[in-house]
């Protein structure tokens, strides 16, 4: 294989995982408009979409395969590579936390929610904007940007508390909201999840630009 086919089967990971990256924030997104609206259908399509990452993961992965197999890559290129498994690994279980949210959703279907789902959602598009930014950071090797998005994660950790406080003042309150609250609880410790595996992405980027391991989950 030559330098310009190597350099051409890097940009083809590059456009796959750009177009998983799109795939997980839309699953994301959907998964809380499921829980928000109470769409079961849109939970159920939300459940039925995750084969489209796993797939894709699997695809992408076997492309970094045959790449090492074909070249022998330079230190840079290897860096590159193995940075692409461990980003679609993280956008996998990022997509694994939509789906538990969508199973969230059914459960909840005939309940009423014991408040109004504001923080969620915001909680939700904060992470959905983290993503898109992660993946622009990684695709430009923009090393201030993925710092930058780390910080990001503050925020959605300041939301969780206040969410979690309030959650647990309604099952102090009423034992017949224990259920429901706990459930809600589950959704944000997911999304909490998710937006440590968008940091989990800025680390790797950090790492194949500068070579070294940063620790930005403290």
């Amino acid at each position: 294989m030559t330098r310009g086919s190597f350099d051409t089967g890097l940009q083809v990971l590059h456009d796959e995982l750009v177009k998983m990256g799109s795939i997980v924030e839309k699953q994301i997104h959907g998964s809380v408009e499921a829980l928000v609206t109470k769409d079961v259908q849109l939970a159920e399509k939300i459940i039925k979409n995750d084969d489209l990452v796993d797939n894709l993961q699997k695809d992408i992965e076997d492309k970094c395969i045959k790449l090492i197999a074909t070249m022998q890559p330079l230190a840079k290129d290897l860096r590159n590579i193995f940075t692409t498994t461990k980003i679609v690994t993280d956008l996998e279980r990022m997509a694994d936390h939509a789906v538990d949210i969508a199973k969230i959703t059914k459960r909840l279907k005939d309940e009423k929610y014991i408040k109004e789902l504001v923080d969620i959602p915001k909680m939700a598009d904060i992470v959905q904007k983290m993503i898109r930014m992660s993946i622009d950071a990684y695709i430009d090797s923009n090393v201030d940007k993925a710092y930058e998005i780390c910080k990001m994660d503050d925020e959605v950790d300041g939301i969780y508390k206040k969410i979690f406080n309030e959650l647990i003042g309604y099952m102090n309150n009423n034992a017949a909201f224990v259920t429901q609250a706990s459930q809600l609880l589950f959704v944000c410790k997911y999304l909490e999840r998710i937006a440590d595996h968008v940091t989990n992405i800025c680390e790797w980027t950090i790492y194949l630009i500068t070579g070294n391991f940063v620790d930005l989950n403290e």
